[in-house]
């Protein structure tokens, strides 16, 4: 009888820690399953006017970028990125739908991307995403210090933001909903990424992820406006002119290149206190960072005055491109010679967090070859521009592609580019019809083809697509009016579909 009520106990006992063992195990799934499900958080830092080869990583001898320089080390680094078209508005419209700018109509500045286009905020939002903006925008349309209201920024909810502003020493921005006009109390870099991390703070332990883009307006011009204390690392003397840089330029662009390489050192400094915030909030391994700018600028080579960007030459339309992603392990430090345009980026960035693409998004899902890196991979990302302006205007249209080796761009009256950027990488040896190289141009223009029919565009006259989208310039200035919104009487000009 003992022997059976023993028995009867052992098998309650064995029964009961079974039970509670399924259970433990079951709360330790539910645990990890609902980590598992929490999506990884988005940091993209956007730089503003940053050519790819002025960073330490990439060869500069100048510049000093150490925290972008310690970054590239745990990122993947496309070393070949381009701007789909190297002017503010069309890249910040073009990384926010992964459209190109013929589809969008966005290949001007100061023009008001339509609140139907489908951006990065809206698509984020609806899985669930906090999102937040901070700094210049470009995207409104309704003059650059214009108050703008909750529904017209795209999909952001939290917002401290201005439609443009270069003055970094007393940078205006608007506050979410507070119509009335604040001002950074301190170089604009450092203060934008001071109420980044603030807000990196507030929502590190919530349940829903976070998309945070950090739009920085520098190393943009003016560059004297500095601070001292970077200006004072760059004495004029000891400064790199690149063989390029034309004769009648180069006393300007070794001024310039002082306040610019003071400015990117200054940024670079704001960025390293957001990727240690990143640390040290324990987000690193659940948050995807990138680091890009929207365009890059001439500075003087090939004949072309500082400050002035649009063309496609590399000073112009080469950007850096560094990201970093959840087990990203091994990957770190290895690079990516194929080229990644501009409208590439957001369906990336939903592969990398498994977040449908819209069918109506142009650009590529390299979500793949980010988590694989391969350098001798190669691809044709396609550049343009459709409506030179402003400085640009006498320029012609054009549309390029960029390989891993090859730059070739054509215009309404035919070739125009034709670079091996490989053995010349400064592309002052234009190989258009040189006879050797005949196959190879035939090849890079049957892949320029391919790459516009894929989007419905051809190289036309810039009056075309203005009258198609029903644009106009104010004469003066060739350029979109943005100046008269100061005196109340601005016009809103947005892609119109004919």
């Amino acid at each position: 009888m003992k022997h059976k009520l023993f028995l009867r106990v052992v098998f309650v006992i064995g029964i009961t820690f079974i039970s509670c063992q399924k259970q433990s195990n079951s709360k330790s799934e539910s645990k990890n399953t609902k980590v598992a499900v929490k999506k990884p958080n988005i940091v993209y830092i956007l730089t503003d006017q940053w050519r790819g080869s002025a960073l330490g990583y990439a060869g500069n001898p100048d510049v000093k970028t150490p925290n972008l320089d310690a970054f590239a080390k745990e990122s993947v680094n496309f070393t070949n990125t381009v701007s789909v078209t190297p002017v503010c508005t069309p890249h910040r419209a073009a990384l926010l739908t992964g459209k190109f700018p013929t589809t969008t109509g966005m290949f001007l500045n100061d023009i008001y991307l339509p609140a139907d286009e489908v951006t990065m905020a809206e698509i984020y939002k609806k899985e669930g995403y906090n999102t937040a903006y901070w700094g210049k925008w470009h995207l409104d349309g309704h003059g650059r210090s214009t108050y703008i209201p909750k529904e017209r920024r795209q999909g952001f909810d939290f917002w401290r933001a201005l439609e443009c502003s270069h003055n970094y020493t007393k940078m205006p921005y608007y506050d979410n909903e507070n119509t009335t006009l604040k001002h950074w109390k301190k170089y604009s870099p450092f203060a934008i990424a001071e109420d980044a991390n603030s807000y990196l703070e507030k929502h590190a332990k919530e349940e829903n992820p976070f998309l945070a883009l950090i739009s920085i307006a520098t190393p943009h011009y003016p560059h004297g406006s500095a601070p001292k204390k970077y200006k004072d690392m760059y004495p004029l003397a000891s400064l790199t002119l690149n063989p390029n840089t034309a004769d009648k330029f180069k006393e300007r662009a070794r001024k310039e290149l002082q306040g610019y390489y003071a400015h990117a050192t200054a940024t670079d400094e704001a960025i390293g206190n957001i990727i240690n915030k990143i640390k040290e909030l324990g987000l690193l391994e659940n948050t995807i960072i990138v680091f890009s700018a929207d365009h890059g600028e001439m500075m003087g080579a090939h004949g072309v005055k500082p400050f002035v960007k649009q063309l496609a030459w590399d000073e112009s339309v080469r950007v850096p491109f560094l990201i970093r992603y959840p087990n990203i392990d091994n990957n770190k430090g290895k690079v990516v010679n194929a080229p990644i345009t501009t409208p590439d980026i957001l369906p990336s960035l939903l592969g990398l967090t498994n977040i449908n693409i819209p069918k109506e998004i142009e650009g590529e899902n390299l979500s793949e070859l980010i988590k694989n890196p391969n350098p001798n991979t190669d691809r044709a990302a396609l550049i343009m521009n459709v409506a030179p302006f402003g400085a640009n205007y006498k320029d012609e249209p054009y549309r390029g592609i960029r390989t891993k080796q090859y730059t070739y761009a054509i215009t309404p009256k035919g070739p125009s580019m034709f670079y091996d950027n490989i053995k010349d990488p400064y592309q002052q040896n234009n190989l258009l019809g040189k006879p050797e190289f005949e196959e190879i141009e035939k090849d890079l223009d049957f892949k320029l083809q391919q790459e516009l029919q894929k989007i419905g565009d051809e190289v036309r006259p810039r009056d075309y697509y203005m009258k198609k989208w029903g644009f106009k310039f104010d004469e003066s200035r060739r350029a979109i009016n943005w100046w008269d919104w100061k005196k109340g009487v601005g016009t809103v000009q947005s892609p119109n579909k004919i």
